[in-house]
């Protein structure tokens, strides 16, 4: 059977790109590899029947394709763990501390902290978010690392301390390598007065568990969605595209959309796009990370006065609560291998270790516990975009467009890589490809 439109990979981008086109009158049919939709967007229920987030949670009020969705669906928006009390902790091997100014700060840190970070908002605002490349310093600004500008403005080794622990934070790359050009493109995607507004980016979350807006939308496509069928190649034509399976199945259809992680589709065998194209995706780098959940019967670091959100320098990024009495965490792509390095029967203890550090004796013993290795699952290969010092110039002003009748959508295909660059860019995929007909 011929279908209008087969759409590759089942999570949040291919589910919304699906949903447009079938609303749109198309002909669609999902391929996913897994055996359940969602991709890095999971849940899981507890007995008690609170709802465990082992993927993608929060958003913010930037991001507004996503919020329209969830309104769409039905579901309900509520605000996250920035808006929980208490003082966000930072943990690193000197010591454990919490609010701010960071506790290894000295005398002149904090207005060494101010100067660079209002240079750095000036500067994003001189870049456009959707052609960096216009940028007339664009070469000179993708060449250079965040750290080697913040080095270069006259930040103290502290206020540099500070940058990258909240980078690592969020699990994307060292800011020692991470393109300066990307980290504007970043924030002028989402201005705000710091180098990084929590509340533009994870102000919000939903109520009914994030990956229902993935189970929703599946819901809605009943009967449109084959699961456990991974693809091996894709061959593009004008007058027809075809997707082969393992199982050595061949699908047909007018116009195929790839859904698909950049990481994952480097492995499937593609003819029929451009070089330059392929070129464009193929280049593109995933941080390599994980994400760990540990959950309680009380969440106890209120009694210490912390909110549950923390920065840390150990194998743990970060931690935030994601809701009553869950900690979630963070492992960077700088220490992803030292947790793999680890047996597989220690990790969750050493990793509950580190949470101990910051909230006591307690976080050693949870009620569950959970890992996703992100970075070696083989559907997915990481995290959010890498941008490398010269990966911004390298992947070029053909990321996230599309060579009919091949569209693209993703997180990693948006300025930054989140759930609302798959929906944005899923939903803009499907607009495409309905006008184009």
């Amino acid at each position: 059977m011929n279908h209008d439109v087969i759409v590759l990979g089942a999570g949040l981008a291919g589910l919304a790109a699906a949903r447009d086109l079938a609303a749109g009158g198309a002909d669609v049919l999902v391929v996913e590899a897994r055996d359940r939709v969602g991709g890095r967007v999971e849940q899981t229920a507890l007995p008690d029947g609170r709802l465990v987030q082992l993927g993608g949670e929060v958003v913010g009020t930037a991001h507004t394709a996503y919020t329209d969705l969830v309104a769409e669906l039905g579901l309900t928006l509520v605000p996250s763990y920035v808006a929980a009390p208490g003082l966000l902790a930072r943990a690193i091997p000197e010591g454990v501390g919490a609010g701010d100014p960071p506790h290894w700060f000295g005398p002149g840190d904090e207005a060494a902290h101010r100067k660079v970070t209002a240079a750095f908002a000036a500067l994003s605002a001189t870049v456009d978010p959707d052609d960096p490349w216009a940028h007339p310093e664009a070469i000179a600004l993708d060449r250079l690392s965040v750290a080697g500008w913040l080095r270069d403005q006259g930040a103290s080794p502290a206020v540099v301390r500070l940058w990258e622990i909240g980078q690592l934070a969020l699990a994307d790359g060292s800011y020692e390598r991470t393109s300066l050009l990307a980290a504007l493109r970043k924030h002028a995607a989402v201005p705000g007065l710091g180098h990084y507004e929590y509340d533009a980016w994870e102000g919000l979350r939903v109520a009914e568990g994030s990956a229902t807006v993935a189970l929703r939308m599946a819901a809605g496509l009943d009967g449109r969605i084959r699961t456990g069928a991974p693809v091996v190649s894709l061959t593009v034509r004008g007058g027809g595209c075809s997707v082969g399976l393992a199982g050595g199945e061949t699908l047909t259809a007018d116009a195929v959309v790839s859904a698909l992680p950049a990481g994952p589709f480097r492995s499937i065998a593609v003819t029929g796009v451009s070089e330059e194209r392929l070129a464009s995706l193929h280049r593109q780098r995933h941080a390599l990370a994980a994400k760990f959940v540990a959950v309680y019967d009380r969440p106890f670091w209120h009694d210490l006065g912390l909110s549950g959100l923390s920065e840390c320098e150990g194998v743990l990024g970060s931690t935030w609560p994601q809701n009553e009495a869950v900690l979630s965490a963070l492992v960077p792509p700088e220490r992803y291998a030292v947790l793999l390095g680890a047996p597989a029967p220690v990790r969750a203890a050493e990793l509950l270790a580190e949470i101990a550090r910051l909230y006591g004796d307690q976080a050693r013993r949870p009620l569950a516990a959970y890992l996703r290795l992100w970075g070696t699952d083989p559907w997915t290969q990481g995290y959010v975009t890498h941008w490398v010092p010269g990966d911004v110039m390298a992947v070029g002003p053909r990321h996230g467009t599309h060579e009919p009748p091949f569209y693209v959508c993703g997180s990693d295909q948006w300025v930054a890589g989140y759930m609302e660059g798959a929906v944005r860019t899923g939903r803009a995929a499907a607009k495409e490809a309905l006008r184009r007909g």
